[in-house]
């Protein structure tokens, strides 16, 4: 039970954090766009460092959900970061959900349910080899750094959900390497953790994702890049659960198509609650997307 209240809690943190970080990204200028500038100008900002203050502790939450469960069962429970995100932002602009609203509700928290009873992902044994680590981890960081690269080429609209999904993959794979820094830290002390190369990959990964989703929320409506955020983060972690923690999940072909049908009503969801009117649409609205000046 204590990790649903540390992974729901933390899940209220980030989602209400994001909506902070965009209220205020929206205002920094377009010239720091992918760049460490973006980070210290944004630091002027009291609603953002208020936002950023909730994602510290929402990743410290979800950290300590990592810590006492399967990374295959935290992750869901974090992507209801959604539905906090939308509370906060019916509060803000008084949008009624509708029915695309109800809808993506029940298919985010149907999708999560559906996924944790079908699949009872339960613990295994830990692969500590590192060349089947970076196997899974080196292809999902790679796919963010193009992702990231190629935004720089495309409309702003696709831009801001290359990020997101950039974003969500390195936050996906963080996840798992926080799981890897807790067992090393309970097994070896600190002497073993600070000798190991996990927490540093964690601070680096925490930074540059950071970078990646201000600069998503600073050129588009959090509409745009949230949704790819909240459903990549998931699958990236999920993925790692599964390929190197020893995650394991029920395999009989029932529990594999509810675990299907799970994940696909989880990112169904996302996207109907991610497009809603109620999500802020930034200054000025589609206008701001449309004047962006060409880089």
């Amino acid at each position: 039970m204590s990790v649903f209240v540390f992974a729901l809690s933390a899940a209220c943190c980030l989602g209400v954090g994001f909506v902070l970080q965009q209220n205020a990204a929206q205002h920094a200028p377009m010239s720091d766009f992918l760049s460490f500038r973006l980070l210290l100008d944004l630091a002027r900002m009291p609603r953002w460092l208020a936002g950023i203050g909730l994602m510290v502790c929402g990743t410290a939450l979800g950290a300590m959900a990592l810590g006492r469960g399967e990374i295959s069962l935290v992750e869901p429970l974090l992507a209801t970061n959604l539905l906090f995100a939308m509370a906060v932002s019916r509060w803000q602009t008084g949008q009624p959900l509708g029915p695309a609203g109800w809808g993506g509700l029940w298919l985010l928290a149907g999708g999560v349910t559906a996924f944790i009873v079908a699949g009872r992902p339960h613990g295994g044994d830990d692969t500590a080899d590192p060349l089947r680590q970076w196997l899974f981890i080196g292809p999902m960081v790679g796919t963010a750094l193009l992702l990231a690269a190629v935004s720089r080429r495309v409309r702003v609209v696709v831009e801001a959900a290359l990020l997101g999904a950039a974003a969500g993959l390195l936050y996906g794979v963080q996840d798992a390497l926080t799981r890897l820094s807790g067992q090393r830290l309970h097994s070896g002390g600190w002497t073993a953790l600070l000798l190991s190369w996990q927490p540093y990959a964690v601070l680096t990964l925490g930074l540059v994702g950071l970078l990646f989703v201000q600069s998503a929320f600073e050129t588009a409506p959090l509409r745009l890049s949230l949704p790819a955020l909240t459903a990549a983060q998931p699958l990236a972690g999920i993925v790692c659960g599964v390929g190197f923690l020893g995650d394991q999940v029920r395999t009989t072909p029932g529990a594999l198509a509810w675990e299907a049908a799970g994940l696909a009503a989880i990112v169904t969801g996302i996207v109907l609650i991610g497009h809603h009117p109620a999500m802020p649409a930034g200054v000025g609205g589609p206008d701001r997307v449309r004047d962006l000046p060409p880089r």
